[in-house]
């Protein structure tokens, strides 16, 4: 039992540590109070912490920047930089550039380096825009990779650029004072603009102070990302405004709201590096938006700390230790001749308990501050079929007791988990939905239920795959395992089945009430047929005796081919009705993973002896 003990408080120390920024988020804590502040972005409420941290992976690929001096930032002083020192963010080596006909569209060589700074690319900014343009009208599935990179590169310097003009105007000295002028200007600019209309003499001064003011706010206000300023007493929930337009405003409302005047000085302290400034009226701002909005401020510092806590990050780490703790038990690490089940394994299973507790805080948050059940997205249903793997998983540890339920359940999750991580470089994950899937009880039926048909069919392949790598490999396996095996990867087939096939239903119900029909040939559509009939295929090819251990198992490896085109595969087609989340970067990898599948199942094929070979024969199959 010690060992156990020690390796679930390695496991729990791990949890810890990575946790700590939760506690002590930050050593600033002016940048740790304006991290948490709400603003409506891209048609939802979220912390300025989520918006640095997906405007770096957008631009940068990463959530942290490291400056050409060794110096390293987070997101979140990033952030605080392009919206308030946009001077000096511009200097920051930023915009990341691998192509070479980019970097020859700039009259630039390939160099070392791959970050470049906001300055060196203003020269060049009508040209990506013009380039940009061209290869967003090409349909996705036909771009080069010269055209995805440009069109890349030029989305990543709008969002730069949007940032920018959010909180306060780019070349502005002195935001705070500007506004308190432009209140001063406001009736003599309004009376002249009154006496000009009319044809009568007016006071030129007045108006063209007026008027040059605001036409800066209202520049700002149109290329502002964020809508940060709350709504005022009387107007809907929804209804945040930009920094230009609250001062705008002020010309009928009389009045220019508080968190206005707080942003404006808090962003002057900070361009004047005076850090207690910028503590104090961040602390003012925040606790402005806590009265005014305490729903929405408790959200925001609630998806901060989720942020910092990254559970899947967590989780990720704990199903690595899983897998090897597991493997050292299979290897006879830590076992005594008293052992009936290997301590490592015993440990295995807990920290893989521990492990999907996290996974389960992650989903069940996402669903909280999203407000709809746990498939929304790519991202999500790598999410979800990761977690539904890992819970079948430790169904099947606490019977079977082998260990194979664990491996299973780790490496499923942490390979779902990585592909999430990679999905979420294209910005922000808990994004509004398309009209389409705006509909929480059939995201919660026909989503839910046939991606728990591809999660069960990915188990199945990987215990195909563990079957086939232990009984070629290290040993083999015993008649009792092999048989084992061989039932395990039955039952989930039998599993994957019924919630591919009812998954496929409820779409059909769900298209017949959103398109006007049950089915229309979609390539997505299609691919959930595939693998109804593939799981089909085996069932009957099993009852029907054609198939015996060796044949199931290469049929459940290719049934990984088919869940793979199904789920992401069709998505790179860039056609049909259900293509929400196109990506050709994943195109090399979706093949290396056939490719892969494909290998086992010939090395199956070659090496896999048949069962009691050595022993008796097989006989009849039995399920």
């Amino acid at each position: 039992m010690r060992t156990v003990f020690l390796w679930i408080a390695i496991a729990l120390a791990w949890v810890a540590w990575n946790s700590r920024s939760v506690v002590a988020p930050a050593n600033d804590p002016g940048v740790a109070a304006f991290a948490r502040l709400p603003v409506l972005s891209d048609g939802r409420l979220k912390p300025l912490d989520t918006v640095a941290r997906n405007g770096l992976l957008i631009m940068h690929g990463k959530q942290s920047l490291q400056l050409e001096d060794g110096r390293q930032i987070d997101a979140d002083r990033w952030l605080a930089d392009v919206v308030f020192r946009p001077s000096v963010a511009d200097e920051y080596p930023l915009f990341t550039i691998h192509h070479p006909d980019v970097l020859g569209l700039f009259g630039w060589e390939q160099a070392d380096r791959k970050f470049f700074r906001f300055s060196e690319l203003i020269p060049f900014l009508q040209k990506i825009d013009t380039q940009g343009q061209q290869a967003d009208a090409v349909e996705s599935a036909r771009r080069t990779p010269y055209q995805t990179a440009i069109r890349n590169l030029r989305n990543a310097l709008i969002v730069y650029q949007r940032l920018k003009s959010s909180l306060r105007p780019e070349n502005s000295l002195g935001f705070a004072k500007e506004i308190e002028r432009f209140e001063r200007v406001l009736p003599a600019g309004m009376e002249a603009i009154a006496h000009r209309e009319a044809k009568q003499p007016f006071d030129e001064d007045s108006f063209s102070a007026f008027i040059g003011l605001a036409a800066n706010f209202r520049n700002m206000a149109g290329m502002a990302s964020l809508l940060p300023i709350p709504p005022r007493p009387g107007t809907p929930e929804s209804e945040w405004e930009a920094m230009g337009t609250s001062i705008l405003d002020a010309i009928s409302r009389r009045g220019i709201p508080k968190a206005t005047l707080a942003y404006a000085r808090a962003g002057d302290a900070w361009q004047d590096a005076n850090a207690e400034v910028f503590c104090t009226e961040i602390a003012s701002l925040a606790a402005e938006l806590a009265a005014q909005q305490p729903s929405a401020t408790r959200r925001a510092g609630f998806e901060t700390d989720f942020n910092h806590l990254a559970p899947f990050y967590q989780a990720m780490g704990l199903y690595v230790l899983a897998f090897l703790l597991v493997c050292g038990s299979w290897l006879g690490v830590g076992r005594t001749a008293s052992n009936t089940v290997s301590p490592l394994a015993t440990a295995a299973f807990w920290i893989l308990v521990l492990a999907f507790v996290i996974h389960t805080f992650g989903l069940g948050a996402r669903m909280f501050l999203q407000g709809r059940p746990p498939v929304t997205n790519l991202y999500s249903s790598a999410v979800f079929i990761g977690w539904a793997t890992v819970l079948i998983g430790l169904f099947m540890e606490r019977i079977f007791r082998d260990g194979i339920g664990s491996v299973c359940a780790a490496t499923v999750g942490f390979i779902t988990l990585i592909i999430a991580h990679h999905l979420a470089g294209s910005g922000d994950t808990l994004e509004m939905l398309q009209a389409v899937l705006d509909t929480n009880i059939w995201l919660a039926t026909h989503v839910v239920t046939i991606t728990i048909g591809y999660s069960a069919m990915f188990l199945a392949g990987t215990l195909a795959t563990i079957h086939t790598l232990r009984g070629c490999f290290g040993g083999g396996l015993s008649e009792e395992a092999r048989r084992s095996l061989t039932r395990m990867t039955y039952g989930v087939v039998c599993f994957a089945t019924l919630f591919s096939f009812v998954g496929t239903v409820l779409g059909g119900i769900w298209a017949d009430q959103s398109w006007g029909r049950f089915w229309g040939w979609d390539p997505k559509e299609n691919g959930a047929l595939l693998i109804v009939l593939w799981c089909a295929l085996i069932l009957h090819a099993r009852w029907g005796g054609f198939l015996r251990e060796r044949g199931l198992i290469l049929m459940a490896l290719f049934g990984n081919i088919i869940t793979s085109f199904s789920w992401f595969g069709v998505n790179m087609l860039g056609v049909g009705l259900h293509s929400y989340g196109f990506m050709n970067k994943a195109l090399p990898w979706l093949g290396a993973f056939i490719l892969s599948q494909l290998a086992l199942m010939a090395l199956a094929w070659w090496r896999l002896p048949p069962l009691g070979h050595s022993t008796a024969s097989e006989g009849r199959p039995r399920g």
